[in-house]
């Protein structure tokens, strides 16, 4: 049983991959066990309230578990309550039920990058992508990645399908403004995240690597385009900085992970042009987890801070709603009692969650101080 076909008070006897487990106390003094499992489809918590230390000590992170359980709807969230739990070999399962992967084919999306490549004018910048095609240890990593592991194109070959997409706005925004560079800005939208194929792991469960949590992404993809710059005698060190500038301010602001921040018009455009595919896809994603839901509005995102309206007339029906407000944000977005993953100190009241700049993408904003 998949994780989207789990209803409440459904039995449920399957097996999932442990993205998480924290072990902690209940109020009453009583060990328990919060496991994060997952699939394909999406991810469900479990819960251990029984011999919770023994249970624990039999598995670990990114293993692969069998359990019996109840679905149980609590304060709003789907969660299973876990009655046995047994480890399962890895020989056993089939990797391709537990991790999502893009609904675009590979091959459809590796003949689209060479089609770009082959768009590319610049004889400089030509040979370079074609540097990063021919290394077949690097495309069998770039065309597998996820972009990200929570927030956007969270799946097996998210960070080429989210570089394509790139890609697509830039052809649409090039025609709109005189002297654009796009075979800059090409090159920029397939290396902006390339060095995510070494900043995250994803053989189980997505997650970060030691490089990746030392480095990051935006460092390593710099450096693998200075190794491969270093192989092509005369390769022009303007157009090197230009590019390496690129990647250095994608993510637009000091807050947001970025060095530098852009100071080209081709750095502009890849930072706008990224933020809006990201934000898409996370938002298109949230949106689709709760297709069965008979209400307007999905569930509180938690990242963005709001909830979604669903209904955008696409069929030419006004479907006006009621009068009323947006729903109020319920019990269930809050954590469970006791969930030691979300402690107090961590809840940002609503007072500070007004005040907090994530994902505010405004140059502009420090100007007001001053006027």
């Amino acid at each position: 049983m998949f994780v989207k076909d789990i209803h409440d008070r459904d039995l449920v006897t399957s097996v999932f991959l442990v993205k998480d487990k924290i072990s902690a106390m209940a109020k009453n003094g009583k060990p328990y066990l919060t496991i994060r499992l997952m699939d394909k489809t999406g991810e469900i918590e479990g819960r251990v309230w029984d011999n919770a230390d023994e249970v624990s000590a039999s598995f670990d992170k990114d293993d692969f578990i069998a359990i019996r359980s109840k679905a149980s709807v609590y304060l709003g969230k789907m969660q299973l309550i876990i009655a046995l739990l047994k480890r399962v070999p890895d020989a056993e399962v089939n990797l391709a039920d537990f991790l999502p992967e893009s609904s675009r084919p590979v091959a459809e999306m590796c003949d689209e990058l060479d089609g770009l490549l082959e768009s590319i004018r610049n004889p400089w910048l030509r040979r370079l992508m074609a540097l990063f095609r021919e290394d077949e240890t690097f495309m069998a990593l770039y065309r597998t990645a996820p972009a990200a592991k929570g927030m956007h194109h969270v799946y097996l070959g998210g960070l080429l399908e989210h570089s394509l997409s790139v890609v697509g706005l830039v052809d649409r925004i090039v025609p709109q403004y005189d002297n654009l560079n796009r075979d800059l800005l090409v090159a920029g939208a397939l290396l902006h995240d390339v060095g995510k194929v070494r900043e995250m792991t994803y053989a189980r469960a997505f997650d970060y690597t030691d490089e990746g949590k030392l480095i990051g992404h935006i460092t390593i993809g710099v450096e693998m385009i200075h190794e491969k710059v270093m192989l092509i005698e005369g390769f022009p060190e303007n157009l090197a900085m230009l590019l390496k500038h690129m990647i250095l301010s994608h993510h637009g602001q000091y807050d947001f992970g970025s060095p530098k921040r852009p100071k080209t018009i081709e750095a502009t455009v890849l930072n706008y042009l990224d933020d809006l595919d990201s934000k898409i896809n996370g938002i298109q994603t949230h949106m689709g987890k709760e297709l069965d839901s008979s209400s307007r509005w999905t569930a509180y995102h938690r990242l963005y801070d709001r909830y979604y309206f669903r209904e955008n007339c696409l069929d030419g029906e006004d479907r006006t709603p009621a009068a009323g407000p947006e729903p109020e944000q319920p019990a269930a977005d809050r954590p469970s009692e006791p969930d030691p993953a979300q402690p107090a100190a961590r809840v940002a009241s609503p007072e500070r969650r007004e005040q907090r700049p994530v994902f505010q993408n405004n140059p502009f904003a420090a100007l007001k101080e001053k006027i």
